[in-house]
């Protein structure tokens, strides 16, 4: 290790946190994003854990977000509080870390429990994504508190509760709080087992289109009737069609239609694009409202856009590339290899890095198989990221970066 006394000191700090009994902790509530009561008691925990730190905590409530029901219906989606930290607030050198408390698995998927699977290997629900990677925050924030140049850093710490449904309800307070700072870390997984971070993005954009037709009996008067669900069908394909390098376009669900004699007058299409750069998502957005009108005007039926690109495309610009080089250099001095690749993933990190601020958005644990019921976490990653974060901090304490 090429480190510093002080760095040596704080690195020990670092990896012997409790971390993988935090983890076990945290990942034994359900805290699916719609899971109410489950991100409510989530909340009150990092709370408790967080407030090691010389910080004000305060949870905040989410903005108002629309999800359309099956039946066209707009409705306000219940979302969990979003939980903020914030440490020396006028310092002159600030940073930015952040992290999601939400899973993608409801109260009522099956999987729920952990184990073991071999040594040194668990699974469980969030125990990657992201439960371990606040686990390494907070061993890395606790150690840093420890240290010589804890005065010269302030940070802010959210942990939001809606990152898995695209932060509709966070993403105002991730902004402002990314406002004036140098840099920022955000604790998804690695990219890979072997801890390879995300580099570039796509941006992601989720689309609910409400069609409404006109009914008829399927027998006697068909051609009177307007076939909403053919409508979202040849809408689906042409939005298909767009799919190219650099724009990805997945339909993903069509809602509607009914008893086979009648003429079906009322469709949703669910659709989710993810552009690789600003100048293809406006080009989308144009085609989509394009294709829109066309799809319309040849079925007689009419159309309601619901949704936008919330997440923009996250570039490896000249700033992004200083914060990696630092985090590679810290890994380096600590015998890790770091390296980075662009990844069809979108994370929070998108929604930082369209605010001007470079970021390393996956200073997270290794694991894998994340949103599935094999997820799993490599234990001995915890030490490894936990001191990779800290020694991060400490430098970028110690200017850096400027």
């Amino acid at each position: 290790m090429n480190l510093t006394n002080q760095e040596k000191t704080l690195v020990a700090r670092a990896i012997t946190a409790p971390m993988r009994m935090q983890v076990e902790r945290w990942a034994a509530i359900n805290t699916g994003t719609g899971n109410m009561a489950g991100l409510a008691v989530m909340a009150d925990l990092l709370a408790e854990a967080f407030a090691v730190l010389p910080c004000k905590i305060l949870l905040v409530k989410p903005a108002p977000a629309e999800s359309i029901a099956p039946d066209g219906s707009i409705h306000i989606a219940p979302r969990g509080s979003h939980l903020r930290v914030a440490v020396r607030p006028s310092a002159n050198r600030r940073i930015l870390l952040t992290g999601h408390m939400d899973t993608v698995f409801p109260a009522d998927h099956p999987f729920q429990s952990q184990s073991e699977v071999e040594p040194g290997i668990i699974n469980g629900p969030g125990v990657a994504d992201m439960k371990g990677g606040i686990a390494v925050m907070l061993a890395a924030l606790t150690a840093f508190e420890a240290s010589d140049s804890a005065s010269a850093l302030g940070y802010d710490v959210i942990l939001n509760s809606d990152e898995e449904t695209g932060s509709l309800t966070s993403a105002a307070l991730i902004a402002e709080l990314a406002r004036g700072k140098i840099a920022a870390l955000t604790y998804e997984p690695a990219a890979l087992p072997d801890g390879t971070l995300a580099g570039a993005r796509p941006g992601s954009g989720n689309f609910s289109f409400v069609v409404t037709g006109k009914s008829a009996h399927a027998g006697r008067n068909p051609d009177d009737g307007r076939n909403a669900l053919i409508a979202a069908a040849d809408l689906a394909l042409r939005l298909a069609a767009l799919r190219k390098p650099g724009l990805s376009v997945n339909p993903a669900k069509i809602d509607g239609g009914g008893p086979n004699n009648v003429v079906p007058d009322h469709a949703v299409l669910r659709v989710n694009m993810r552009p690789m750069s600003a100048q293809v998502e406006a080009e989308a957005k144009a085609a989509i409202a394009r294709i829109v009108a066309e799809v319309s005007d040849l079925h007689d039926v009419v159309f309601h856009m619901h949704g936008s690109f919330s997440r923009p495309p996250k570039s490896m610009d000249e700033s992004a590339q200083r914060l990696f080089g630092l985090v590679r250099d810290c890994g380096a001095d600590l015998g890790q290899s770091i390296t980075w690749k662009s990844t069809g993933g979108v994370c929070d990190g998108n929604n930082i890095a369209a605010c001007g601020i470079p970021v390393v958005d996956t200073m997270g644990v290794r694991g894998g198989a994340i949103h599935s019921d094999k997820e799993y976490l490599i234990v001995e990653s915890l030490a490894e990221r936990a001191a990779l974060s800290a020694l991060t901090v400490y430098r970028l304490a110690n200017g850096a970066i400027s």
